[in-house]
C-alpha cells in the first residue's frame, strides 16, 4: 500500500498532531497513537492556540517542510473538544480555511460527538476509549488519505470501510453505521435516518448533504424528501400517484414514493446495478 501524503515515503508512517488540555488525556492518546505502526511521529499541544502556532509551521521542521511543499502540515490532527479557549470545535473550523487542510479526528465526551459530525470528522473517538478504537480511527485517517491521492487501499478481511453516525438519545450518544441506514427522510435542516432494527435518529444535517457525502456508498436521491440505500431496493412499482419504490419485504416492506424528476436516473441505475432480484411493475 502506498499512500502519497507527506514529503517522505508515505510507507515510513503518518505525522499526526494530538491536542488536550489535559495531561492525562494527552499523554493517553499519544501513548495509543505512537502504539500504531502506521503512526511515525505524534506531535503534541496542551490548548487549540499551541496547535494552530505549531500547525503553521516555524516550530517544527518537518511542518515547515511539507507547508512550504504545499501539503498540510500534518496527515491528521486528533483534538479534544472541550478545551478553555479555543475549543475543538474551534480548531476545526479554522483548520477548515487552511489551504490544505489535516485530516480531524475528535476525542471526546459523548455530550460533544453531535456538534463533531457537524464538522465533517474522520471518526470520533468517545472517552473513555476503548482498546482498539484508536487503530480504527487511524485506519480511517488512512483510507481517507489514499481516497485524496486515488490511491487503492486494499482493506484487512475483517474490516468494513463504514462511517459512524453519532446520534442524541435521551441525552447520551449513540453510535449508529452507515451500513445500518436503510433509508433517510428530509425534516427541514435535519434528517431522519430510519435504520434496519426499525428505529429512526435525528441528525442535524441537511440531506442535501448526506446525498453528496453518501453517493459513493450507494446511496441515491429518489425524491425531494428521500434518500434511499440503491441496494435495498426490492421493487419499483408504478402507484395512482406515480412511481414508488419498495425497500425490503415481508413485514418490513416500506413504500417511498419516486418524483418524476428521480424516475428515470433511478431506473438507469437499478438496471446498472450488480445486485438482482429487484422487479418493476
Amino acid at each position: 500500500m502506498r499512500v502519497t501524503v507527506s514529503t517522505q515515503d508515505s510507507t515510513a508512517g503518518l505525522l499526526v498532531l494530538a491536542v488536550d488540555d489535559e495531561a492525562p488525556g494527552l499523554s493517553e492518546i499519544k501513548y495509543l497513537l505512537e502504539s500504531n505502526p502506521r503512526i511515525r511521529r505524534v506531535l503534541t499541544a496542551v490548548d487549540a492556540s499551541e496547535a494552530l502556532r505549531i500547525l503553521r509551521g516555524g516550530y517544527d521542521p518537518e511542518v515547515t517542510e511539507r507547508t512550504k511543499a504545499g501539503l498540510a502540515p500534518v496527515d491528521a490532527v486528533f483534538a479534544d473538544i472541550n478545551m478553555p479557549g479555543l475549543s475543538g470545535i474551534d480548531l476545526g473550523n479554522v483548520l477548515s480555511a487552511f489551504r490544505m487542510p489535516p485530516l480531524l479526528v475528535f476525542v471526546t465526551g459523548v455530550d460533544q460527538a453531535i456538534n463533531a459530525f457537524d464538522l465533517g470528522a474522520v471518526d470520533y473517538v468517545l472517552k473513555p476509549i476503548e482498546d482498539g478504537r484508536v487503530d480504527k480511527a487511524v485506519d480511517r485517517v488512512v483510507k481517507a488519505l489514499a481516497m485524496m491521492n486515488n490511491t487503492a487501499v486494499e482493506p484487512k478481511p475483517d474490516q468494513r470501510d463504514d462511517e459512524v453516525i453519532p446520534v442524541e438519545l435521551g441525552g447520551t450518544v449513540r453510535l449508529v453505521p452507515r451500513a445500518s441506514v436503510h433509508w433517510v427522510e428530509a425534516q427541514g435542516d435535519y434528517a431522519r435516518l430510519h435504520t434496519e432494527d426499525r428505529s429512526s435518529h435525528l441528525v442535524r444535517i441537511p440531506l442535501a448533504q448526506l446525498e453528496e457525502r453518501w453517493a459513493n456508498a450507494g446511496f441515491v436521491r429518489i425524491h425531494r424528501s428521500y434518500l434511499v440505500a440503491l441496494p435495498l431496493v426490492t421493487e419499483l412499482r408504478m402507484t395512482s400517484s406515480g412511481y414508488a419504490v419498495v425497500i425490503g419485504s415481508g413485514d418490513d416492506a416500506k413504500e417511498l414514493p419516486v418524483s418524476r424528476r428521480h424516475t428515470r436516473e433511478l431506473k438507469d441505475r437499478l438496471v446498472r446495478s450488480p445486485k438482482s432480484g429487484w422487479t418493476s411493475a
